[in-house]
């Protein structure tokens, strides 16, 4: 059950702190979980917990296929791995390790891929991904997933730690707006409605759901009812709930901090062409790469803004 917090905060701990302090709980349990690093272990304040546990915390160094290949061999022998590096770093560089070592031969990995889109910030265009979900969401059997703010995103790791499988969890490293109460439970697979509304369901993840949220306010004082339906699982995408959104306001919007091509937008797009083909349109970066800027720069730069969505709501209206 997810409660839905004020609008407008800021959460107290930053995601990094989050999965920090998931690890080391879990290696003070006796958890077999072991976290492998492709030294980044200060980008993720795994430092601390490195230099108390350097059995279970492992900096593989920069050679993330390698990483890869190691969390699967560790899988094999009944170990929990959780790899942690920069989206573009996760999937880019090492995509055919992902492929044989983790999907193909279905091993127990979980990738934590962080820097998502714009909040790489000031790495520049080169750390830069806004195409790594799409990548990843093309594998067989990978679960792929946006966490929104720090109690989701400490609740998927809890229930990642018993869950079977290749995972690809994209998070920012830094604090995200508060979108979730504390005690908010999550089910993957399932989009979370925020907001109801009659005229136009806006379907964001990521700090997209912030931006979506806000664009329905100012939707609201046009007249304008606009649902806001927080879609966290990229695949297996909650097809029921897209339809069923489809079907009730007859006009959709997603809103992605990634490429339009091979994400959320493309995603819910598939599902809405095989079941209620409906207008849409697809906030998101358009056919551009990354560069340097402050995430407010990059947001606007990009069009990843709930005035951007507005306006595209406007658009089908």
């Amino acid at each position: 059950m997810i409660k839905v917090a004020e609008p407008g905060g800021k959460d107290s701990i930053e995601m990094r702190k989050v999965y920090a302090g998931f690890i080391s709980e879990q290696i003070e349990a006796g958890s077999n979980i072991i976290a492998l690093e492709a030294d980044l272990m200060s980008s993720m304040a795994m430092d601390g917990v490195h230099k108390k546990y350097p059995q279970q915390v492992i900096n593989c160094g920069i050679m993330e296929a390698n990483v890869i290949g190691t969390a699967a061999g560790l899988s094999l022998t009944g170990r929990k791995p959780f790899v942690h590096t920069f989206t573009a770093f996760a999937s880019r560089r090492c995509f055919d390790q992902l492929f044989m070592a983790l999907d193909y031969q279905r091993n127990n990995v979980k990738v934590i891929a962080s820097d998502a889109g714009v909040t790489a910030c000031h790495n520049g265009g080169t750390h830069m991904s806004f195409e790594d979900m799409g990548i990843v969401r093309g594998l067989a059997h990978s679960v792929v997933l946006e966490v929104t703010d720090a109690v989701m995103f400490s609740d998927i790791l809890h229930q990642l730690a018993d869950l079977e499988g290749f995972y690809w969890v994209r998070t920012i490293r830094k604090q995200a707006p508060t979108i979730y109460q504390p005690g908010s439970r999550f089910t993957i697979g399932k989009g979370n409605v925020l907001r109801e509304g009659t005229d136009i369901t806006l379907i964001a993840n990521g700090i997209m759901v912030a931006e979506a949220l806000t664009a329905s306010q100012q939707l609201a004082q046009e007249g304008i009812s606009a649902a806001v339906i927080d879609m966290f699982t990229l695949k297996p995408i909650d097809r029921a709930l897209v339809k069923n959104y489809a079907e009730k306001t007859r006009r959709i919007v997603t809103c992605e901090n990634h490429s339009i091509h091979n994400g959320l937008g493309s995603a819910v797009a598939e599902v809405l062409v095989e079941t209620c083909p409906v207008p849409m349109r697809r906030v998101g970066v358009k056919e551009r790469y990354g560069q340097v800027g402050t995430q407010d720069f990059l947001q606007q730069e990009y069009g990843l803004t709930a005035n951007d969505i507005v306006a595209a709501a406007r658009e089908l209206l």
